[in-house]
């Protein structure tokens, strides 16, 4: 056997061999205090109390996902759904308590049946459709997601109170989605060492078809393990939504990838047969710390993808080392030595991170001083020209200023977000700059900014239910209004129009749509023959268009909710766009406005995003200095069209 080799080997040569072996056996923990030494060296920030409970809140979701696929992944299988399942599951329970007048117990046990259920049917159709798990579940996430924005109709649906507690702290401090993520992987735990099915699953996972000769029901036990994974989802989902204080129909997306990941980074290995629970919460406190860490470090969020995308490449690598090398992480129901040895090893890790802690607090004598003026700037998304434009401008702003500003992407998830804000609460940044993806998902972190006494400036949108110094923002309301009398106008008040809705749920989408419905009412020649979700993408825009086109080839004309739509709407239309049938965007993207001189977009609906970035950096140091600050300062919207574009500076 391959401990026997090691144990034969002469001198420095079996100390090297066992080393090498413990390092493999334990390389998920190894890379934790590596990181951890790493951070802490870099940011003085980093190992301050709040910023540990932040890591922790942060890793909670992905970990209780995690803790679900890995029972898939140890019996040899795969779950892309979960991240759809977990925004289902919340989003049935929301729906119910609220929209059903359920009773919230009765709302709790049908978003967990909702979660158990989608597994139940990915179970089914692998078992016994014979699908691959790959495929089914692939379904299930497209199913599931699009379940929840039919409960939902697209837009983010208020929890109910009494579930709400479950993103709160205990005491004050101590974070009740911590506690829920150490509740479920002790169940994990429990399940896969000391349960008939999770005997089943090491079994199955090592190989099937023994398992079946020898007895097993593989498929029902499939059945039993994807339901388990449904349920884990449905936690995860309940407790994501708590943080957030609503159901968010787009919420999770992403998070089975990270699920894996944290599994594969924990020492599972995909063909099955190996994984523990405390390996796979290792993994997602791995992509916590280094999503934390570089957040700290202002590293760029593009970056960051990067980086995490190193860190799985190299788990598999080092997984791939320890399978060569006969090294694997010890299966349920191991011998009381080598859970002793287990338990020896994790002693170790705890007296290493002592010395760090110890260590690094001397180097730093605790977190940030606060002498220069930093302020921090969480967007929604950086992958649209006009959220680019608005950190342009508060970049330009802050470097005459001689302020530190540092800039994060949200890509467009409500639950990142609150993840960078609590990083920027835990810094003690002078002020905090806030283009929330969602206004009520934005306001558990806002209030915890506002408990610590920093000053919070919300950009574009505003913020429910915390306390924002100065709203600093265009109406989209007044530019969906002024988009519609534009293309009215132009169409001389009678014609066909279609619409290109942003994403389904977010506050712009929302607003400028209802702005153009009541703009239109002033014109009832004008009839709305089609609206479709395009995103607020480009490409998504050319695909939708071109299939309405092929209902209503004869429209006259087309409202897009933002200039990326309203460009790929143009491209579709090719020759007969600023012809025969008119575009009108939304923005003033540079783009854009270069469609508009160039007469394909006939006019968009410019919000001059520099200046929104400007203003807000500006109000942010007011804030900071404890000046007065307008709670309300507008920047006007205007109409761009051919005339008048030459003079318009975004």
């Amino acid at each position: 056997m391959a401990t026997d080799t090691l144990k034969s080997k002469p001198g420095a040569q079996g100390a090297t061999g066992g080393g090498r072996r413990l390092l493999l056996e334990n390389g998920a923990l190894t890379a934790l205090i590596v990181l951890v030494i790493a951070m802490s060296v870099l940011s003085g920030d980093f190992l301050t109390a709040d910023n540990l409970l932040n890591v922790g809140v942060q890793a909670a979701v992905t970990a209780i996902l995690a803790f679900g696929v890995t029972f898939v992944i140890v019996s040899a299988g795969i779950d892309l759904s979960v991240g759809s399942v977990a925004a289902l599951s919340a989003t049935v329970l929301a729906w119910s308590a609220t929209e059903a007048g359920m009773p919230v117990a009765l709302a709790v046990v049908l978003a967990v049946a909702t979660g158990i259920a989608c597994g139940l049917v990915n179970g089914f159709l692998i078992s016994y459709g014979k699908l691959p798990p790959f495929i089914a579940t692939l379904a299930m996430l497209s199913v599931g997601r699009g379940l929840s924005l039919v409960v939902s109709q697209g837009s983010p649906i208020a929890f109910p109170d009494s579930v709400s507690h479950l993103g709160d702290t205990l005491g004050g401090w101590l974070p009740v989605p911590v506690l829920v993520m150490v509740l479920m992987g002790l169940v994990t735990a429990f399940v896969l060492g000391r349960t008939y099915i999770g005997r089943s699953m090491y079994a199955i996972g090592g190989n099937e078809e023994a398992a079946r000769l020898s007895g097993l029901r593989v498929k029902r036990q499939k059945l039993a393990i994807y339901a388990f994974s449904g349920l884990f989802a449905a936690a995860a989902g309940i407790v994501l939504a708590s943080r957030l204080s609503s159901a968010q129909p787009q919420a999770a997306q992403g998070y089975e990838l990270d699920a894996i990941a944290a599994v594969v980074i924990g020492g599972a290995s995909l063909a099955g047969g190996t994984g523990k629970a405390s390996g796979t919460l290792i993994g997602a406190l791995i992509l916590a710390v280094l999503r934390n860490g570089l957040n700290l470090l202002s590293v760029s969020a593009f970056w960051q993808q990067v980086v995490i995308g190193v860190v799985i490449a190299l788990a598999v690598l080092l997984d791939t080392l320890r399978r060569k090398a006969g090294a694997t992480a010890p299966a349920a129901g191991a011998g009381g030595g080598g859970r002793g040895r287990q338990a020896l090893t994790y002693v170790i890790a705890a007296v290493v991170a002592v010395a760090v802690v110890g260590a690094t607090s001397l180097l730093h004598g605790g977190s940030s001083d606060g002498r220069t003026r930093k302020v921090g700037l969480s967007l929604s998304t950086l992958n649209n020209p006009f959220f680019v434009q608005i950190r342009a401008g508060a970049e330009e702003r802050a470097e005459k200023l001689g302020v530190d500003l540092t800039v994060t992407d949200a890509q467009n998830d409500a639950s990142q977000q609150a993840n960078q804000l609590q990083n920027f609460t835990s810094e003690g940044l002078s002020s905090i700059i806030v283009n929330p993806v969602d206004s009520d998902a934005a306001g558990p972190s806002v209030r915890s900014a506002n408990k610590d006494g920093i000053p919070v400036i919300a950009v574009d949108r505003g913020v429910n239910d915390a306390t924002t110094s100065a709203l600093v923002a265009s109406d989209n309301v007044e530019g969906g209004e002024l988009g519609a009398r534009a293309l009215a106008e132009k169409l001389g008040g009678k014609g066909t129009v279609v619409i290109l809705q942003g994403q389904a749920g977010t506050s712009a989408s929302r607003e400028r749509g209802a702005g153009f419905a009541a703009g239109l009412k002033e014109y009832p020649g004008i009839e709305v023959v089609a609206k479709q979700p395009a995103d607020f993408d480009r490409t998504k825009g050319l695909d939708v268009m071109t299939n309405l086109l092929q209902a209503h080839p004869g429209i006259d004309g087309v409202f897009a909710e933002n200039d990326e739509m309203a460009l790929g709407a143009i491209k579709a239309l090719g020759s007969r766009a600023g012809k025969s049938v008119q575009v009108v965007g939304f923005d003033g993207t540079p783009d854009g406005l270069q469609a508009v001189r160039d007469g394909s977009l006939y006019a968009s609906v410019a919000q001059q995003p520099r200046e929104l970035g400007r203003i807000a950096v500006e109000n942010a140091l007011r804030a900071a200095d404890d000046e007065k600050v307008e709670k309300m300062v507008k920047v006007p919207v205007k109409v761009v069209t051919k005339e008048n574009v030459a003079g318009f500076e975004g």
